[in-house]
């Protein structure tokens, strides 16, 4: 069966709207808060679940606990996040927002990535696989298979990181 003309320009037309929704936000974002999208996602999760464990905030952002480990630094040393020991088990390491994180969050726009999520969320299965196997398709097509999947709109990679010999 061969596209028509019509289904190419569709699907051509809503990658446009992808891209410039998240261009859009992530600018936005960035001049605003003087943050990265998945900073600013980063901290807006934390706030809605702090403290939180680097593995959990990696878990809920879809992202390597190396990756995530990576944006913490960046945050901390900014003075938007801190990291404690938990009184529970001294072994873990919470983070949670300090004041001024908590001033950036209360004053920030949404994060495409997080949009992104919530409605990936609570798609059902057979939809997810669907979204799943076009999206597959596209990058087979680019012959992009290879590249390491970079965060939207940053250049941080989504890996975890290899332990040096």
């Amino acid at each position: 069966m061969k596209a028509t003309p019509t289904l190419v320009a569709g699907i051509i037309d809503n990658l446009r709207r992808v891209f410039q929704v998240v261009n859009e936000q992530s600018k936005r974002a960035e001049h605003e808060t003087g943050l990265t999208g998945p900073q600013l996602w980063a901290i807006k999760i934390i706030a809605e679940s702090a403290p939180i464990k680097v593995s959990d905030l990696a878990r809920k952002m879809y992202l390597h606990p190396a990756t995530v480990v990576g944006i913490i630094d960046r945050l901390e040393t900014r003075g938007f996040v801190e990291r404690t020991r938990s009184t529970k088990d001294r072994r873990v390491v919470e983070i949670t927002l300090t004041d001024q994180g908590k001033e950036v969050v209360a004053q920030s726009p949404e994060v495409a990535q997080g949009l992104l999520v919530k409605g990936l969320e609570v798609l059902p299965d057979k939809k997810l696989a669907h979204i799943f196997d076009g999206l597959e398709q596209l990058v087979k097509i680019l012959g992009a298979q290879e590249i390491p999947p970079q965060l939207i709109l940053s250049q941080e990679v989504n890996l975890p990181r290899t332990r040096k010999k």
